[in-house]
């Protein structure tokens, strides 16, 4: 992938950045952080920021600043830090409009079994990061790569982001790692692997003091990738923020975490 950095250091990737792009100064200062983070820690990195939100609860939660200036930011962010981005696409027409602005779609875990949508994103050539539905089981997961290959593009990963446990929690089945691995370059979603959806309120919970627990694990099963949406003000932020990792915490949590990949390399 173009941009894409410290490839033979033997780290998981890391996709890593804010749940939604809120404005400029933002990005920038999410993408420097975390870029001076992983160049200590020769950790491959992409940039993450979601240029809008459609799949909120409440018609009145927060859903974008626009789409082109969304899109145009996350240009910003690859062109001052030369880094790849990713950003997730929800309709047909998202895929050749986000395709001119960054190096992977993602498509959203609900939308994960659109034909439609990951053909789609197949076509523009770019790379595929497909969400495992919280509602499908990591061996259908193969089927949704085979689509991306049928349109001609080789180039798909596999986010495993949790399944549903009950109505308002979500469980990470660890068994499922070597599962998608066969299949595509598997990322563990840590942070919405942590969400508490359909609250009473419409706003989704989570558990970021389970962050560094989730991850751990998925390291030590030899996980491709992670995946953690960080801000520096949680409370704050206009989207997810019940889960997201506070800014100031990220170092210390990829320390250890490059710790544990070491040690399990070395088995």
């Amino acid at each position: 992938m173009p941009k894409l950095k410290h490839t033979d250091s033997n780290n998981f990737f890391l996709l890593c950045g804010p749940c939604a792009i809120e404005g400029e100064d933002m990005a920038l200062r999410i993408a420097e952080k975390v870029v001076s983070i992983t160049d200590k820690l020769q950790i491959p990195y992409v940039f993450k920021g979601s240029f809008k939100k459609a799949n909120r609860s409440r018609i009145d939660s927060f859903t974008g600043i626009g789409d082109e200036k969304a899109l145009k930011i996350l240009n910003k962010v690859s062109e001052t830090f030369d880094i790849p981005t990713i950003t997730d696409i929800h309709e047909v027409s998202d895929a050749a409009k986000a395709a001119a602005y960054v190096d992977v779609l993602q498509i959203p875990a609900f939308l994960v079994r659109q034909t439609d949508l990951v053909v789609a994103a197949a076509e523009t050539g770019k790379v595929v990061n497909l969400k495992k539905g919280q509602f499908m089981s990591p061996e259908s997961m193969k089927h949704a790569v085979q689509k991306v290959k049928d349109a001609g593009n080789e180039k798909a990963w596999i986010t495993d982001r949790g399944t549903m446990f009950g109505y308002q929690d979500m469980i990470v089945d660890f068994r499922g790692i070597p599962t998608m691995r066969k299949f595509a370059p598997t990322v563990l979603d840590v942070t919405h692997s942590l969400q508490q959806p359909n609250q009473s309120i419409g706003v989704t919970g989570g558990r970021p003091d389970m962050i560094e627990t989730i991850a751990r694990a998925g390291v030590v099963n030899h996980v491709d990738g992670l995946f953690i949406e960080t801000h520096f003000d949680p409370a704050n932020a206009k989207s997810d923020g019940a889960n997201m990792l506070h800014l100031d915490k990220l170092e210390g949590l990829l320390t250890n975490l490059v710790a544990i990949r070491q040690l399990v390399s070395s088995f």
